[in-house]
């Protein structure tokens, strides 16, 4: 099994962000998303994404419980990936967490 410290800690600081930003900057607008709040959720859809392919399982939708919610959401989607992912995985979606908080 890989190691997942780096990605669930880059995953965990990032949701950290998320779960500390005021509502004025959750819905600011980033680059090629509406909103940050926006950004993250594309992020723990393309995490919960990955994690249900490796697993063999129909994609599921991440629903928008709003913008205060993407914390949780990043934090459960990126743990749930970290858990079933093989090295390849973990470093491609290490990369997609990392650019996502480098946008924000």
């Amino acid at each position: 099994m890989p190691d997942q410290t780096p990605f669930t800690a880059a995953v965990d600081r990032l949701a950290d962000r998320f779960r500390s930003m005021p509502q004025s900057r959750l819905l600011g607008a980033v680059p090629g998303h509406p909103s940050r709040a926006a950004a993250g959720l594309a992020l723990a859809r393309r995490l919960a994404a990955t994690a249900l392919a490796l697993e063999g399982r129909p994609p599921q939708d991440v629903p928008d419980a709003g913008p205060f919610a993407v914390g949780d959401q990043l934090a459960v989607t990126g743990h749930d990936l970290a858990a079933v992912a093989d090295a390849e995985a973990l470093a491609a979606a290490l990369a997609d967490v990392e650019a996502t908080g480098a946008a924000l």
